[in-house]
């Protein structure tokens, strides 16, 4: 007895150091997993030492082997089995590194099933193996049954799985209970339902959730310009951005790159500019994303040459969605040349074009009028690169046929292609028929497109502005009189400019600006001018036969006109530069005639981007040929 007493401190003293050293050899195993070469020890591996190894197992599917290797998660598997020191985290890494195996993704839920007692993580690491799939929401049940609650990183996992399901039902259930459990206003879980409402296209919601996070990070800002962006709340998304840099937050690739692309939707130009020199200080300049959104902001912003610039720049990296975004904006200026031979130079460097790639060359074509061509791609689309077209790819291809005169032709594609065509074909086509002055034709379309879309403002209006070019007045007020009983609202055309960073909106006879009185004045001033050099009101889309002097004054007070008025009136452009106007709705006839004669009288360009298209109008012309 006295023996074994004195042996006590002994045995203590000999077991700590056996647990020393079986962690210091965990800890130079880190260092060496680093480098995914595992130091093989014949000490009995301790918890930090199996934590290693799991670490180090390359998360990709292992080729097939008869006998599993030292990092084969299988190997590092029975070795935790044999092991008396193995704890819950073994397994719970376990099944995340099983579960990122496509070959042996069912191991994970064998590993679970072997935790006596299941924690938060182990379920959280269950519930993550099984991300995007319905099994994912039944093994949350079953958490709740067991029962355990989640934390935020449970609550992320399937905030993000119920968006990949359209599980709106289930994730409002599951906002409700981190409303019970306090972890919706915390960042990360936060983050994960801010993107949730944003893909179901439910930003107001998310906003309300932003709001209730009292200590928002870099990543919920990032959501929140990213799904406001992505929601057509541009505005909005810029604002969040400036917000972000006002509180010190450090920008992100994705705050960026969001940014960016609500500053493109816009087509604010020194917005894109602002946040360029931005993306430059904060050392994203090259990152890929921001690029491929640099170039992208620039496109749609008219400037591809700036856009150009930054594709050079950025060529070394830049992945498929840069080079789609750079066709685009060749494409949407109806520069199909530049497009095709971006086409090219991409399959050069080994890039293997995408549905997006073709549909870019596409609408090229569509905004040249060149069906010819459009027909020839769509066919080697389908025959040279087994790519399926898309409804978006064939109304193109019906769009630009229409445009050319081919009417019928068109009509009977879009009822013979392999989709039902919707709403935009014949949108397509109802817009083609009133370019030609196809009255009833144009009428027909415009009925199957309220079949579709009865509130659709824009079917009524142009059908009305055809029929006002044809004289038929007693139609046109029929027309009215269903707008009137459908209750359906007209969408007032706007035209903005960019002024120094801020945008100036204007709407048709529009009184509401600080500068009212000397915009009119400068516009009727510009007006008298163009008259000299033979300028003459088109009158096809007016719909009331009214005096001619009212008639030229609903034409002079068009917000696009408004909005040139103003920009030459405060110097919006050096001398040399170009007029840059964005329309919500499609340039009408008078405005893109007059536009023509201006450019004569303030010998600039002007650049217009309307619903459309891009219209560029210099010394006397339009880069659209009239097609629009």
């Amino acid at each position: 007895m006295r023996l074994m007493g004195c042996c006590k401190p002994v045995i203590l003293i000999l077991e700590t150091l056996q647990t020393l050293k079986t962690l210091l050899m965990g800890n130079i195993m880190c260092k060496h997993c680093m480098n995914r070469s595992v130091l093989l020890v014949r000490l009995f591996p301790g918890i930090s030492v199996f934590s290693c190894l799991l670490g180090s197992a390359p998360p990709r599917p292992l080729p097939p082997s008869p006998s599993p290797t030292k990092t084969d998660p299988r190997a590092i598997h029975a070795r935790a089995i044999k092991s008396v020191a193995t704890d819950n985290a073994t397994f719970n890494n376990l099944v995340t590194l099983y579960s990122k195996l496509e070959s042996l993704a069912s191991y994970s839920v064998r590993v679970f099933s072997q935790i006596r007692s299941p924690n938060v993580v182990s379920w959280t690491a269950l519930v993550s193996a099984h991300s995007n799939t319905l099994l994912a929401l039944r093994y949350f049940v079953s958490m709740l049954r067991h029962p355990t609650l989640p934390n935020n990183r449970t609550l992320a996992s399937l905030f993000r799985t119920s968006a990949a399901l359209f599980a709106l039902p289930f994730a409002l259930s599951l906002h409700s209970l981190s409303l019970k459990l306090a972890l919706s206003s915390d960042p990360f879980a936060g983050s994960a339902l801010l993107s949730f409402y944003f893909k179901c296209r439910m930003p107001d919601h998310a906003h309300k959730v932003f709001d209730e996070i009292p200590d928002r990070d870099s990543v919920c800002y990032s959501a929140m310009i990213v799904g406001l962006a992505q929601n057509s709340r541009s505005v909005d998304a810029l604002l969040v951005l400036a917000d972000m840099r006002h509180r010190g937050f450090a920008s992100t690739e994705h705050s960026v790159s969001g940014g960016l692309r609500a500053a493109a939707e816009l087509a604010a130009l020194e917005q894109c500019r602002m946040i360029h020199g931005h993306a430059v200080v904060a050392g994203f300049d090259s990152n890929v994303v921001v690029g491929s959104a640099l170039v992208d902001g620039y496109g749609k912003a008219g400037v591809v040459e700036n856009a150009r610039q930054v594709f050079e720049d950025n060529l070394a990296w830049m992945n498929l969605v840069g080079w789609n975004a750079m066709m685009a904006g060749y494409a949407q200026q109806g520069d199909h040349k530049s497009t095709s031979e971006l086409f090219d130079s991409m399959e050069c460097q080994g890039l293997v074009p995408d549905e997006y790639s073709f549909l870019a060359m596409l609408t090229a074509l569509y905004n040249a009028g060149m069906f010819l061509e459009a027909d020839q791609w769509l066919t080697r689309m389908k025959v040279d690169y087994g790519l399926q077209p898309t409804l978006v790819h064939y109304t193109c291809f019906v769009g630009a046929m229409a445009r050319a005169g081919h009417l019928e032709q068109a009509e009977r594609v879009a009822l013979t292609m392999p989709y039902e065509p919707d709403a935009a074909v014949w949108r397509a086509l109802l817009s083609a028929c009133a370019f030609h002055g196809e009255a009833d034709k144009a009428w027909s379309m415009a009925r199957r497109v309220l079949e579709l879309e009865p509130l659709d403002d824009s079917a009524y209006v142009i059908v009305a502005n055809v029929l006002s070019a044809a004289g038929r007045w007693d139609d046109v007020a029929e027309l009215r009189k269903m707008l009137r009983v459908r209750r359906v609202k007209k969408q007032g055309g706007r035209s903005w400019i960019e002024i120094q960073g801020k945008v100036h909106v204007f709407a048709a006879g529009d009184w509401k600006h600080k500068r009212s009185a000397e915009i009119y004045r400068k516009l009727q001033e510009i007006m008298g001018e163009i008259e000299k050099l033979g300028y003459v009101p088109i009158w096809d889309e007016l719909l009331h036969n009214v005096e001619e002097e009212k008639r030229k004054e609903a034409l002079w007070h068009h917000s696009e006109k408004l909005a040139v008025a103003f920009g030459v009136l405060c110097g919006s452009a050096p001398p040399g530069k170009p007029l840059r106007i964005v329309k919500n709705l499609r340039i009408c006839k008078d405005c893109h005639e007059a536009f023509k004669y201006m450019t004569r009288i303030l010998q600039r360009e002007i650049i217009v981007r309307d619903v459309n298209r891009y219209h560029r109008f210099v010394d006397g012309n339009c880069t659209c040929r009239d097609i629009w």
